[in-house]
């Protein structure tokens, strides 16, 4: 938080490699910060720190309307192609350390692909991250992305179709975020488009925890 008219909010992006963290975050920015091309091995190596301009038209409060600054710290995806899952964990910790150490954070997005389906081992091993990164109030501080929908669409699916058939994997650990989750497409143009309705859907994720932040 700054002066009464301006708010910063602080996102961290966890997701396995080729999920869309980086376009997203890019996405959130309204920049290019983050490197995010198809690629056969892992393309984020080491975490990352981008900071947007100052965004109005998002939120409002007491009748007013905010300024709204996105810091998003990006990381290096799991299972990683170079390296381990510890490498991974203390990379983003010390990153957490050093951007977020003196203000919090807001929210965690996990970044999950919609077209992929959720395996027990996978999702287990999320969770372990997310306790040891957040600690045992993660998922008040955790919504989900659903990424890569265009493909679920072009399946025949609409999204309560798709959570019908979901396997109880997802639907579990969409039910411990409290529901927080949000689909979107992966594709560079569409997120630009979107950009207004997610940056609102995490604010209202964000107002639901009281503004709250989880310390680092």
């Amino acid at each position: 938080m700054l002066d009464d008219n301006d708010i910063t909010i602080n996102l961290l992006l966890l997701g396995r490699t080729q999920s869309g963290k980086s376009a997203l975050g890019n996405s959130l920015l309204g920049s290019s910060d983050f490197d995010s091309h198809l690629s056969p091995s892992s393309v984020t190596t080491s975490c990352s720190f981008g900071c947007s301009c100052r965004i109005t038209g998002i939120t409002r409060r007491n009748g007013c309307e905010l300024s709204l600054r996105v810091h998003v710290l990006d990381t290096p995806g799991y299972s990683h192609s170079s390296l381990s899952k510890e490498q991974v964990v203390q990379t983003v910790k010390t990153a957490l350390d050093q951007h977020f150490r003196d203000k919090g954070l807001h929210l965690a997005l996990l970044v999950l692909r919609a077209d992929l389906p959720l395996c027990k081992d996978e999702n287990d091993h999320t969770i372990q991250m997310l306790q040891e990164l957040l600690g045992p109030t993660w998922k008040n501080f955790t919504a989900v992305f659903l990424t890569h929908t265009d493909k679920v669409e072009e399946a025949g699916f609409s999204e309560e179709e798709y959570l019908h058939a979901a396997s109880d994997t997802l639907l579990t650990l969409l039910s411990s975020v409290q529901h927080k989750y949000i689909f979107v497409e992966n594709k560079a143009h569409t997120l630009k488009q979107k950009r207004v309705t997610i940056l609102r859907k995490i604010m209202d994720f964000i107002r639901q925890n009281s503004y709250q932040v989880t310390s680092i």
